[in-house]
């Protein structure tokens, strides 16, 4: 087998983190510009509000139930593999809808152009993953979050100018070109065939665990669908239905992975042996011994749903308050709260350092404390009445969120296996693409209340407690940052997941 050498890898790193930054900035921008052109969407497509709505829920139900399955196929088969595949599919059914000639058409090509982005996803991370030695890892991940953040930030002005402009099928039309270009780049990128299936079966890939994905894609499903239609009492029987549906398909999914020979979610990679003490008879303690609990991926994953779900009620409660409550227009709405995405941009790369100087656990709590404090303040009336002070907290919920993002992000990759690193990053998006659907559910029944914006800061606050799970000190951080020695890896793909 003929593998490539030092020089050619390192000629394909900046390649490759620039499909990673790309593709997951255009899957960014993607959402952002349509919030803008759903309104002339549905008036020139004659549609009604349920029909538009089902353009974000289609896409967010089909993104959602594939993810992780998606990371295993980046897995098995090769993430640059499906990184071309999902852009490749993503252009291809954004120029389709750019000519779509009803709403029908848009529905269901936002659904499949869902499936393809599933694909894609999950490869933004895996590819940095193979491609970069874990402890120069940060950076990439860093840059990759200042991308999604510039995109939130001026997707809404591009939308907003071609919309005007040319109408709201131009939006669609605008992630083709890039997603093309990157796709090409991909080709580039990509490992040979014989390569890819030798390092899969070395590393001990196994089956496609189809009964698993099928389960875990049933319970994310319903439970986005009820998310998606939110809480109030019109929709609050469909809801709870939803629920009820997620939780039992969840529930089988657990019981299903615990006896299935390869699952799809290798057990170790959630729980981890922990440390503890044995009482003697008198109540001595005696000697160390080994339990399982929750390990730092489940922590970084809790992290990422509880910040994405506080930072995304946030910004869909202060819009309500600044357009509706104190009569602000929207381009004075968008200044007041752009603060959040130049802090998110820019202190990306600085959490990035941070973390490599004081760990994972320290910089994260601090970045959801940042966002604690943040939510909370926004809420005071004399906050929301000044432009200065509501600037300060969107600056405060920026910072606070990219920590978090980029340092959780980071632990979840680092301590997944290279060989489950499609599925680790399948999980990492699942928390992103839930969180913000899960903010705005909770903050849109709170807003008649006034108490939306308290309940969200208690929502941030419990993204503090999941980053205090995450690797403590320097030489904790250092730890994530090693590959696990190769029989480690086999082990662990090979251990059953009874518990």
């Amino acid at each position: 087998m003929t593998r490539p050498g030092p020089r050619r890898d390192r000629l394909r790193r900046p390649l490759t983190l620039a499909c990673s930054v790309v593709g997951a900035a255009v899957v960014a921008l993607d959402g952002t510009v349509l919030t803008i052109a759903q309104p002339a969407l549905q008036h020139d497509l004659g549609a009604d509000t349920a029909q538009v709505q089902w353009t974000s829920t289609g896409y967010l139900v089909a993104v959602a139930s594939l993810l992780v399955f998606a990371g295993r196929l980046g897995d098995r088969y090769g993430h640059q593999r499906l990184f071309v595949l999902g852009c490749l599919g993503f252009a291809a059914t954004s120029a389709g809808i750019a000519a779509a000639p009803g709403i029908g058409w848009v529905v269901a090509l936002r659904v499949t152009q869902g499936v393809f982005g599933a694909l894609l996803q999950p490869s933004t991370l895996g590819m940095l993953r193979a491609a970069y030695p874990p402890d120069r890892l940060g950076m990439p991940i860093a840059l990759r979050t200042s991308a999604i953040g510039l995109a939130a930030a001026v997707g809404p002005l591009i939308g907003g100018v071609l919309v005007t402009a040319y109408g709201w099928r131009a939006v669609f039309l605008l992630g083709v070109p890039p997603t093309l270009a990157i796709a090409l780049t991909g080709l580039a990128v990509a490992r040979p065939r014989q390569t890819t299936r030798e390092e899969g079966r070395g590393r001990g890939a196994g089956a496609l665990d189809l009964p698993g994905a099928c389960l875990l894609g049933l319970a994310l499903a319903w439970l986005v669908q009820a998310l998606a239609h939110g809480f109030a009492p019109p929709a609050l029987g469909g809801a709870l239905l939803a629920l009820g549906v997620a939780g039992a398909a969840g529930y089988a999914f657990v019981r299903h992975e615990r006896r299935a020979p390869h699952p799809l979610v290798p057990a170790g990679m959630l729980i981890e042996s922990r440390p503890g003490t044995k009482r003697g008879s008198l109540g001595r303690a005696g000697p160390e011994t080994s339990g399982r609990g929750p390990g730092p991926v489940v922590a970084g994953l809790g992290a990422l749903l509880a910040a994405s779900a506080a930072l995304s009620g946030t910004l869909f409660t202060a819009t309500y308050l600044l357009q509706d409550a104190l009569a602000l227009g929207p381009l004075p709405t968008a200044a007041r709260m752009l603060p959040l995405a130049l802090l998110i941009v820019a202190g990306a790369p600085v959490s990035a350092l941070l973390k490599g100087r004081f760990g994972a656990r320290r910089v994260a709590a601090g970045g959801a404390g940042l966002l604690v404090a943040g939510v909370a303040l926004l809420g005071r009336t004399e906050v929301t009445d000044s432009a200065l002070a509501t600037g300060g907290c969107a600056a405060l919920i920026g910072a606070g969120f990219g920590a978090v993002m980029v340092t959780a992000t980071s632990v979840v990759v680092h301590r997944a296996p290279r060989e489950h690193a499609g599925v680790a990053g399948g999980l990492q998006q699942t928390a992103m693409n839930t969180g913000p659907v899960l903010g705005v559910a909770l903050a849109a029944p709170l807003l008649a209340s006034g108490t939306a914006l308290l309940v969200l800061a208690a929502v941030a606050a419990l993204a503090v407690l999941a980053c205090l799970g995450l690797p403590g000190d320097r030489a904790a951080g250092a730890g994530d940052d090693a590959d696990p020695e190769p029989g480690a890896e086999r082990r662990m793909a090979d251990t059953p997941t009874r518990t």
